[in-house]
C-alpha cells in the first residue's frame, strides 16, 4: 500500500462551485463539481464538527475494539509480486507493482482479465480474524490501480466485469454477511488516487472522476452498510498527478456523514492532518505516546508487503506482534494488522498461524483485558520492561522482560494514587507492592506465566472525584473582524469549544467564512487536583488563559496544528478561563481538549464549563 444508512431517495450529486485554494488548483467548472445533497448547505454558519470522537457513541465500538484486520486484495494480487519482463528479468513488488515495474496498461488489463480468486472464502477469512482476537476488518474495495473489488455500476474496471471470477459472486457481500454473522465490524479501504481513470490527473477533467468516485462510495454505503471508510491516496504526488485538495476532503467528509452519520472515517479523507477525519493513521510505526488532538490507529504488515508477494518470507514473530498490539492499546491507539491474499484468494498459512498465536495470547488467562477497551496507562510512565494500559480502576502491566527472582518491577508515578491489590494473571503467586522513590515496586514471588508477555493486574485508587459539574458551556462572543475589536456581533453560550468551520463555514450565518474572531470566557472546574494539559487544535491563532495566566500561546498565524500547555487545576475550584481565537483566511478550526494522568484526552465537556 505504501500508504500511504443511506438516506432513501438521496440524490448522489449536486453541482457546486469549486474555488482555488492554497492546497491546490481550481478543480472544475461550476456545473461539474460534486457536492453532498441533503446536508447543511456549505457557507457562513456551517460547522462541520460532527462530535467528539474521543467520547462519541459513534466511535465507541472503534475505541473499544482496538485490534483489526487489514486486507490488501486487488488485481495486483494476480501477479503475486512478480512481473516477468520481455528481456527475461523479473521486477518485484506487490500492490504497487503496476507503477514501480512500469507495466503497460494493456498488459496490466490483460493480466487482470485472468484474475480468478475462486478460493476466496469469506467465512474462513472472518474465522482467521476471530481466532486472532480481531474485532473489525477493513478490506481494499479499490486500491491505487483503480480496480473495484465489487460489481460497481460506475465502470467495467472491476472484479465482475474484468476478470475470470464467477460473475454471480460478490466477495464484499460475502464478507459482509460472514462478518455480521460473527459479530465483527466491516469497513472498506478506498483510494482517492487512481492510476487507471484518464480523468483523474488533469485538474480540468478531475471533477468527472470525482463524480464517479462519489457514485462508487454511495454504492459501497448503500449496498454494504460499512461501519468505517478507510481512505488513502490523498497526498500530493505525480505519475500520475494528484489534484486532491483539503477543500475536496472537506466536501467529501460532509457528503459521507450525510449518507451515514454513524460512519467512522480516517484522516486520509482530507490531507492526513489532525483536523481531518476521526483518527490519524501512522503507518508501519507506533507513536511513543497518545497522539495529541486525535484518535489514532497504526497499520502494519505481517511481513514486508501489503499485497501478496510470494517471495517475501520476512515474517514478524508472534511475540513482536503481541508487543506491538500492547504498545498501541497502552497509548490509546488501535492496531490494524494486514494480510494479503494470493491470486486465488487464500490467506498465506504463515499469516494464519501468527494471527492464531496472537489470539491464543489474548484468550489466555484474560490477558485480552489489557487490550480491549483499554487505554493509556496515564497514572504511570511507560516502563522499560513492558507496557501499562488502563481500564477504569485497573492497570494492566504487561511484562515482556520478567525480573530475576526477588527483583522488583518499578513503576514511576505521574500523580498520586494507591495500589490496592496486585495479582499475576494465570498464577496464584503473591505480588508484594511497596512504595519506592518516585512510585511503586512490584515484586512477584514466582516466574512469568507466558513466554510473550505476562500481565500483572493492579487495582488502583485515585481518590474521590468532585461531584459532576452542572455547567452548560462558556460565554461566546463573535466578532465580524479578525482582531476581536469593537462590540461583538453575537453573544451566546457555547456548550464546548469544538469547531471545524473549515473553508466554507463560520460561527453564524451573519459571519463571513473569512475574517472573524471569537472569545470564550467563563469558568472551568476540574474533577481532581493535578496537572492538566490543555490542548488546542486551531487555525489561524489561539490563546488560552487560566486564572489570568497564559497557558497556550498559538498567536502566530498558522495552518491546522496542535499546541499545548500545562496548568495545575484544583478540584472543586472554579478556575477563570478565557480563549481568544482569530480567523483570517483559508481554513478555520478551534478545539479545546484536556488531559491529565487520571483524565483521558477529550474535548473539555460542557458540564465542566460555566459562562458566569
Amino acid at each position: 500500500m505504501r500508504i500511504q444508512r443511506s438516506i432513501a431517495g438521496l440524490a448522489v450529486l449536486l453541482a457546486a462551485t469549486l474555488t482555488a485554494t492554497a492546497a491546490g488548483p481550481v478543480s472544475a467548472a461550476p456545473s461539474e463539481a460534486p457536492a453532498a445533497s441533503g446536508a447543511t448547505a456549505a457557507g457562513p454558519g456551517t460547522d462541520y464538527a460532527h462530535d467528539d470522537p474521543f467520547t462519541s457513541e459513534r466511535t465507541d465500538w472503534w475505541r473499544q475494539d482496538r485490534f483489526g484486520m487489514f486486507i490488501h486484495f486487488g488485481a495486483y494480487s494476480n501477479w503475486e509480486g512478480e512481473y516477468p519482463r520481455a528481456d527475461g528479468t523479473v521486477c518485484r513488488d506487490a500492490e504497487w507493482i503496476q507503477r514501480s515495474c512500469k507495466i503497460p496498461t494493456d498488459a496490466y488489463e490483460k493480466k487482470a482479465a485472468t484474475f480468478d480468486p475462486a478460493d476466496f472464502d469469506a467465512k474462513a477469512v472472518v474465522k482467521t480474524a476471530k481466532d486472532a482476537g480481531m474485532k473489525y476488518i477493513v478490506i481494499t474495495s479499490k486500491h491505487h490501480e483503480g480496480y473495484a473489488m465489487w460489481p460497481t455500476k460506475v465502470n467495467s474496471w472491476n472484479l465482475r466485469d474484468h476478470s475470470s471470477f464467477d460473475k454471480n459472486r460478490d466477495i464484499l457481500a460475502e464478507l459482509k454477511k460472514a462478518a455480521d454473522d460473527a459479530g465483527i465490524k466491516l469497513g472498506f479501504y478506498y483510494s482517492i488516487w487512481d492510476w487507471h481513470d484518464p480523468d483523474f490527473p488533469d485538474p480540468a477533467t478531475f471533477p468527472k472522476y470525482e463524480k464517479r468516485m462519489y457514485a462508487q462510495l454511495k454504492e459501497l454505503v448503500d449496498s454494504y452498510d460499512p461501519a468505517l471508510l478507510w481512505f488513502d491516496g490523498e497526498w500530493d504526488t505525480e505519475d500520475p498527478h494528484n489534484p486532491w485538495t483539503a477543500r475536496d476532503g472537506e466536501r467529501l467528509e460532509a457528503y459521507l456523514h450525510d449518507l451515514d452519520p454513524d460512519l467512522v472515517v480516517n484522516n486520509r479523507v482530507g490531507k492526513r492532518r489532525v483536523v481531518d477525519g476521526d483518527y490519524g493513521t501512522p503507518e508501519q510505526t507506533i507513536p511513543d505516546a497518545p497522539v495529541d488532538g486525535q484518535l489514532w490507529e497504526s497499520c502494519m504488515t505481517l511481513n514486508g508487503h501489503w499485497g501478496y508477494a510470494r517471495y517475501d518470507q520476512n515474517w514478524k514473530s508472534p511475540g513482536s506482534l503481541v508487543r506491538n498490539l500492547l504498545a498501541t492499546s497502552s497509548r490509546s491507539g488501535n492496531y490494524l494488522l494486514n494480510v494479503g491474499p494470493d491470486s486465488r484468494g487464500g490467506i498465506p498459512r504463515q499469516s494464519v498461524d501468527r494471527l492464531k498465536q496472537m489470539g491464543d495470547w489474548l484468550r489466555a488467562d484474560g490477558q485480552g483485558e489489557a487490550v480491549y477497551g483499554a487505554r493509556y496507562g496515564g497514572l504511570v510512565d511507560e516502563p522499560a520492561w513492558g507496557s501499562v494500559s488502563r481500564k477504569g480502576d485497573v492497570l494492566y502491566a504487561a511484562v515482556t522482560d520478567w525480573p530475576a527472582a526477588g527483583q522488583p518491577l518499578h513503576l514511576k508515578a505521574r500523580t498520586d494514587f494507591k495500589i490496592a491489590h496486585a495479582r499475576v494473571l494465570g498464577s496464584d503467586q503473591e505480588v508484594t507492592v511497596t512504595r519506592s522513590g518516585d512510585g511503586y515496586d512490584l515484586t512477584p514471588s514466582g516466574g512469568p506465566t507466558n513466554d510473550i508477555a505476562t500481565v500483572v493486574r493492579l487495582t488502583v485508587d485515585t481518590g474521590p472525584e468532585t461531584p459532576t459539574s452542572t455547567g452548560h458551556g462558556l460565554k461566546q462572543e463573535i466578532f465580524d473582524n479578525a482582531t476581536l475589536s469593537g462590540d461583538p456581533k453575537i453573544t451566546r453560550v457555547d456548550p464546548t469549544v469544538n469547531h471545524a468551520w473549515k473553508y466554507a463555514g463560520s460561527p453564524d450565518p451573519s459571519i463571513p467564512a473569512d475574517t472573524f474572531s471569537v472569545r470564550w470566557s467563563g469558568h472551568l472546574t476540574a474533577p481532581r487536583t493535578e496537572n492538566y494539559t490543555l490542548t488546542t487544535v486551531s487555525d489561524d491563532t489561539a490563546r488560552v488563559w487560566i486564572d489570568g495566566k497564559l497557558v497556550v500561546d498559538a498567536s502566530d498565524p498558522h495552518g491546522p496544528r496542535v499546541d499545548k500547555g500545562t496548568v495545575r487545576l484544583t478540584a472543586g475550584t472554579r478556575h477563570a478561563i478565557r480563549i481568544d481565537y482569530t480567523e483570517n483566511t483559508g481554513e478555520a478550526h478551534m478545539k479545546l481538549l484536556w488531559s491529565s494522568p487520571d483524565q483521558e484526552q477529550e474535548i473539555v465537556p460542557a458540564r465542566r464549563l460555566t459562562a458566569d
